[in-house]
C-alpha cells in the first residue's frame, strides 16, 4: 500500500478491503457500544468478509454495537433479493453477534416516507450520531443515493434516482424496468457529521469518480467532492481505481 495525495492506494481489492476493515475493527475495539454507518454494494463486500473473519477468530465483539445504513430502495420489501436489508443480513449481520434490534436499515415499505425520514434522523441523533461511516461512490459521484443536483439535501429523504444510477444497478435485477426509481437515503448532514468517514473505491470504472474527489473543487453535481470538507476522511482504493487501468 502507498499513500498518494492523501489516498491509501492498495495493490488490489483484497488489500483495500482488509486495510479499510482494520479502521472499522479499531473503532469497534475502542468503542464497543459505538454507532456504525454502513453501506451496501460491491465495494464494501470485501470489508464485511474481513470483519466476519475477525469475529470468527475472536478478535471482535459486536454484541453492543449499533448500526444505521445509508439507504434503501423505495418501494421494496425487506425479503426482496435486492433489498439492502437482505444484503446486510446475508453479508454481515447473520454472521456476527450483533443484536438485530440494534441494526437499522431504511424501511422500503413505509407508507409515509417523509415521516419515516424525519424519524430516522431523530434516531441517529439520539444515538449520538454516526461514529464511523462507510461509503462507496457511484460512477456519477453520488454518495448514498445523494445524486448530482444543484442543491443537496442535508436530511434523510426520498431521492429520485438518475438514469445513470438505474442503468448501473440494473445488472442486479432481471431487467432495467425492475429497478426501483427512488430510494430513501441519509442526507449530507448525517454523513458529514460522522466522526470518521471511510470511503472505499475499487475498479477502473470508478477512476473518474475518484478524480472528482482529487480535483479539489466542491461541486454538488459531483457529491463525492463534499467529503473533502470532512475532518477525518480516509480513502482506500485499489490501483485500478487510482490509475484507471
Amino acid at each position: 500500500m502507498e499513500i498518494i495525495n492523501g489516498i491509501f492506494v492498495c495493490e488490489d481489492y483484497g488489500e483495500m478491503s482488509r486495510r479499510a476493515a482494520d479502521v472499522f475493527a479499531d473503532f469497534i475495539r475502542c468503542e464497543p457500544t459505538g454507532v456504525l454507518g454502513l453501506a451496501t454494494g460491491s465495494s464494501p463486500m470485501g470489508l464485511y468478509r474481513c470483519l466476519v473473519k475477525d469475529y470468527e477468530e475472536g478478535k471482535l465483539d459486536f454484541s453492543k454495537i449499533v448500526s444505521y445504513n445509508l439507504d434503501e430502495y423505495y418501494p421494496i420489501s425487506p425479503d426482496h433479493s435486492q433489498s439492502y436489508r437482505r444484503f446486510m443480513d446475508e453479508n454481515l449481520f447473520d454472521h456476527i453477534n450483533i443484536d438485530k434490534k440494534n441494526t437499522h436499515v431504511p424501511d422500503g415499505t413505509c407508507s409515509d416516507p417523509t415521516a419515516f425520514c424525519a424519524d430516522y434522523d431523530k434516531r441517529i441523533k439520539a444515538a449520538g450520531g454516526i461514529g464511523i461511516q462507510l461509503l462507496g461512490v457511484g460512477r456519477n459521484g453520488h454518495i448514498g443515493f445523494n445524486e448530482p443536483d444543484g442543491v443537496l439535501q442535508g436530511a434523510t429523504h426520498l431521492a429520485d434516482l438518475t438514469d445513470s444510477t438505474v442503468d448501473a444497478n440494473s445488472r442486479f435485477f432481471k431487467c432495467r424496468e425492475d429497478v426501483p426509481k427512488q430510494a430513501i437515503t441519509m442526507g449530507i448532514d448525517a454523513i458529514m457529521g460522522a466522526g470518521t468517514v471511510v470511503l472505499v473505491i475499487s475498479g477502473e470504472e470508478k477512476h473518474e469518480a475518484l478524480t472528482y474527489l482529487l480535483d479539489g473543487f466542491y461541486d454538488t453535481h459531483r457529491p463525492v467532492t463534499l467529503l473533502r470538507g470532512h475532518r477525518d476522511l480516509r480513502v482506500f482504493c485499489d490501483k485500478a481505481a487510482y490509475y484507471g487501468k
